[in-house]
């Protein structure tokens, strides 16, 4: 399999841990990842609140571009992934709207490429082929599946998994080993574009969240965006800290989950990049550790 592939800013900036456990999870498994060459922000998650048709030609050039090499696309951020499928949908469905972004961007769209998120494409292969790749399966970690609002919603627009009840993660969860914790705000708003102007809201959306997860049952989370990961992560020392309340949930990118499950070595993981070290947790649960 070979794909067209978006890091966006994320996973070459604050989500490295993302972008390395990516590469090395899609080397293992013989996807072959081919970044698309002079790519350019997607605009997520500003763009879209200030101008409309920017927040069109930022992604669809990306898709242009990716059209052009022949390649469907895979986005492993949520964001990222969310705003390409918007762009694609609206030119879709308007063809004057085509024609006048086509003419700014200046490259052609025709629309064939698939827009995928990387969660999708391992989804797609399934246990039969992600268990065989297992050589210390993830037993006694108990993961909380975190999925967040952008890669499943508005589902008119991502057309992937089921916007109130989710499983795509669950499942990979299962084919690792690990006990999949039932919680009921696997797919609750974080905030995370609310992160700079209103962070006395996100912190509270992640204490919910993380909070939740804890009493439910789970010593650590998963998930498949850099900014659920970013507030889960690290505003997760705020969080103990207003609220009174220790939580010390590691919360992994399901690619480093991965990576973890299939003896990929630790420097080609992230994990010394997380601020909840997972250290301590891998240790008790017979995991190797960072």
């Amino acid at each position: 399999m070979k794909y067209a592939y978006y890091p966006g800013c994320s996973l070459h900036s604050t989500a490295r841990d993302y972008d390395l456990s990516t590469t090395a999870v899609c080397e293992e498994l013989g996807i072959e990842l081919v970044e698309i060459p002079d790519w350019n922000c997607c605009g997520a998650t500003s763009a879209h609140a200030l101008d409309k048709e920017i927040s069109i030609a930022l992604p669809l050039r990306n898709l242009a571009i990716a059209e052009s090499m022949g390649l469907d696309v895979v986005a492993p951020c949520a964001a990222c992934f969310n705003r390409m499928k918007s762009a694609h949908n609206a030119v879709m469905q308007d063809a004057e709207l085509l024609s006048r972004m086509t003419a700014r961007i200046g490259k052609p769209y025709s629309g064939k490429v698939r827009i995928l998120p990387l969660l999708a494409v391992i989804d797609e292969l399934g246990a039969d082929v992600i268990q065989p790749h297992v050589k210390r399966p993830l037993s006694n970690l108990k993961v909380a599946p975190y999925y967040g609002c952008l890669l499943i919603r508005p589902p008119e627009t991502v057309q992937f998994d089921d916007p109130e009840d989710p499983q795509s993660l669950d499942r990979l969860v299962a084919a690792l080993g690990a006990d999949t914790v039932k919680w009921p705000f696997k797919n609750e708003c974080c905030g995370a574009g609310l992160s700079i102007s209103k962070p006395e809201m996100v912190v509270k959306l992640t204490h919910d969240i993380l909070s939740m997860a804890k009493r439910c049952g789970a010593n650590s989370m998963v998930t498949a965006c850099p900014l659920c990961q970013a507030n889960l992560d690290l505003r997760q020392a705020d969080v103990e800290k207003i609220y009174g309340e220790k939580l010390g949930l590691p919360a992994f990118y399901f690619t480093q989950l991965m990576g973890l499950a299939f003896d990929i070595p630790s420097s080609h993981l992230g994990l010394d990049k997380m601020m909840v070290s997972p250290a301590a947790l891998l240790a008790e649960a017979g995991v190797r550790g960072v």
